[in-house]
Parts: C-alpha cells; sequence; structure tokens
C-alpha cells in the first residue's frame, strides 16, 4: 500500500505562490480562505542569516491527532496513498480536528465543514501530479510514495538533509523541507 508524501526543496523556492492559486482553482477554495500558503522563516544573527521559504499545507500523518478526535468519522486515513482525508458529509464542523492540528493545516469551509489540503487525489488517482506540484516554475516540490525506494521523494529524503515541522508532536508527518 503506497503511503503517499511531499518533499519541497527549500533552495529553490522562490516563494512564488503558484502552488496556492494553483490549489484554489483546483479544489474550488472559496475567498479568504487556503489549503495551502507560503512560510518565510529567517534564522541567525546578522550578518549570517538565513532565509528559508516553505509551502506548507496538511502533513498527512501517520499519527494523526485530527482522525483520533473527530466524533463522525469525517476525518479519516483513506486507503488509497493512507492520506488523511475529509468526508464532507459527515463532518458535523464541530472543529475538533482544527482544534487538534498542531500545523493549523484545516478550516471551515464556508458551507460548514472542514477542509484542507487533499493531495489533490482526484488528480493523483489519474496518474497526475498534485495541482501545486504540476505548476512549481522551479520544480522545488516532488510528490510520491515515501516507502517506494526508487521514487523521488524517497530518493530525495534519504540523499539530502531535510526536516519535518513540529516532529516533537509525534504526529508522524508526510511533509519534508529539503535543507
Amino acid at each position: 500500500m503506497a503511503r503517499f508524501g511531499m518533499v519541497i526543496d527549500t533552495r529553490t523556492c522562490v516563494g512564488c505562490m503558484d502552488c496556492v492559486v494553483a490549489c484554489k482553482t483546483e479544489n474550488d477554495v472559496p475567498d479568504g480562505r487556503c489549503r495551502d500558503w507560503i512560510v518565510q522563516q529567517t534564522e541567525g544573527t546578522m550578518p549570517e542569516l538565513r532565509l528559508e521559504i516553505r509551502s506548507e499545507r496538511c502533513n498527512h500523518c501517520d499519527h494523526p491527532p485530527c482522525v483520533d478526535c473527530c466524533p463522525t468519522g469525517a476525518s479519516h486515513i483513506e486507503d488509497f496513498g493512507t492520506t488523511v482525508q475529509i468526508d464532507a458529509k459527515l463532518c458535523i464542523g464541530c472543529k475538533a480536528c482544527l482544534a487538534s492540528c498542531p500545523y493549523d493545516a484545516r478550516f471551515i469551509h464556508v458551507e460548514g465543514y472542514a477542509d484542507k489540503c487533499t493531495f489533490c487525489l482526484h488528480r493523483v488517482r489519474q496518474g497526475l501530479d498534485p495541482a501545486c506540484v504540476a505548476v512549481c516554475p522551479t520544480h522545488c516540490m516532488s510528490f510520491g510514495d515515501l516507502d517506494d525506494r526508487i521514487s523521488a521523494v524517497s530518493r530525495l529524503v534519504n540523499a539530502r538533509a531535510h526536516h519535518a515541522l513540529l516532529p516533537e508532536a509525534g504526529t508522524g508527518p508526510r511533509i519534508f523541507f529539503l535543507t
């Protein structure tokens, strides 16, 4: 069974927001909401500064607290790619999943249900990349099966220094940022 993940090269991401626009367009995300976003983080002290630009989204965790706390089963693990998904028809908008997500990756859709990145599973099922990956002009984003040793994401994670967000949360995030 595949275990989908994403790798983002922070050396080549320029923060252009093409991924954000592609996601909003592909998934008809309402104005004022987003499933992915750009973060700029500066570390160090002058003159030794380091800027990291990241495209962030749901981390499709191995141990997702949003699934564990959902009272209706709307938040669940999808067998295809073992990704974290939401069934809008089952969601009652209680916001328990929003409160439990350490990445602030969810929002309440204008229609009242929790929403977030889906890794564009509707595209992936057709053999396409998620919209954000497909449009990236610097090709800094890679998507695939982390458990497939020959996939691009596995090769990148094994070959380059990388980090995930909030590993101390114990969620097992599957978005990796190459440094």
